[in-house]
């Protein structure tokens, strides 16, 4: 089972400025092949399909904690994608054009189809499939493919890091080059034990530190890149059998956390009326508010 909390991973800045071709770049670390979607469903299936978990248990706590990470990095991604579209149009009557600049943008479906908000596509607006999704029943082929997938992952957080100073999309790849870095090690190490190679020995892929990047250089500071979660109040704990010793980059000592990071507010977005969105006006607002209170007994 899953256990939501109601918090995002990480405070995300106040967007000041709308950047909605910055978004649209953004979307590909959620939708792409590479993306938050991908990372979340490939260690998500390979989870469930886990044979032998009796004998191979700390490599199926591993994916299975790991997973449900993932689904906290897709929600920081839409919501950091939610922010920078934030501003984007104005209210007004329809035959003032309120919307007439979101014609000229590079991803039109975030006006037309979402209400300027994230969706399961890609850079391009190519809807995420669940071909993305490898699950060869294979431990060490999943493993291995794992890496790769982080390793892909986070070539591309640092190229869409590169195209856009916005300071909310610049925190959300900073705090998740950090993790998928620590994805990266974790995966490695498992292969180590399951093959006797030292896969670690290749890492970082690219060859560039997290400490390069000033919004990752922070996260590193404070040890978030040593640190593995269980994701769950009591299980899980055999990956303290793969993430142990010290971190091959810095020699840091490597710490299992037994449940889940602090965490911070979800940011809650203003309604946008020239969207239709949520079209709860003042007046209906006020009837809803009345029948929660008689349907609460009050």
């Amino acid at each position: 089972m899953f256990k939501r909390i109601d918090k995002l991973l990480i405070d995300l800045p106040e967007s000041k400025n709308p950047d909605p071709n910055a978004a649209a770049a953004v979307q590909e670390l959620l939708g792409g092949k590479f993306g938050e979607m991908s990372t979340l469903n490939n260690y998500m299936y390979q989870s469930f399909n886990f044979r032998t978990k009796k004998k191979l248990r700390p490599f199926y706590d591993l994916v299975a904690s790991i997973t449900a990470e993932e689904f906290g990095h897709v929600e920081l991604v839409s919501n950091t994608i939610n922010l920078m579209l934030e501003g984007s149009t104005f209210p007004g009557d329809p035959d003032i054009t309120p919307m007439q600049d979101a014609k000229d943008v590079r991803n039109t479906q975030h006006f037309i189809a979402t209400a300027q908000t994230a969706y399961p596509f890609d850079s391009m607006g190519k809807a995420w499939t669940g071909e993305n999704v490898f699950n060869s029943g294979n431990l060490i082929l999943d493993l291995l493919h794992n890496f790769f997938l982080e390793c892909g992952a986070r070539t591309h957080k640092m190229r869409v890091y590169q195209m856009t100073d916005n300071p909310v999309a610049r925190e959300m790849i900073g705090y998740l080059l950090v993790r998928g870095g620590v994805h990266v090690v974790a995966y490695a190490k498992a292969l180590e034990i399951a093959t006797g190679v030292d896969v670690t020995k290749l890492v970082p892929i690219p060859n560039l530190s997290n400490k390069s990047f000033d919004a990752a250089r922070k996260y590193e500071d404070q040890g978030v890149h040593r640190r593995l979660y269980t994701f769950s109040d009591a299980d899980y704990m055999g990956i303290a059998k793969i993430w142990k010793g010290t971190h091959p980059e810095d020699g840091g000592k490597l710490e299992v956390i037994e449940g889940t990071p602090k965490g911070a507010k979800i940011p809650d977005l203003e309604e946008v009326t020239e969207e239709f969105a949520p079209g709860i006006g003042p007046d209906e607002f006020a009837e809803i508010a009345k029948r929660l209170q008689r349907n609460a007994g009050l």
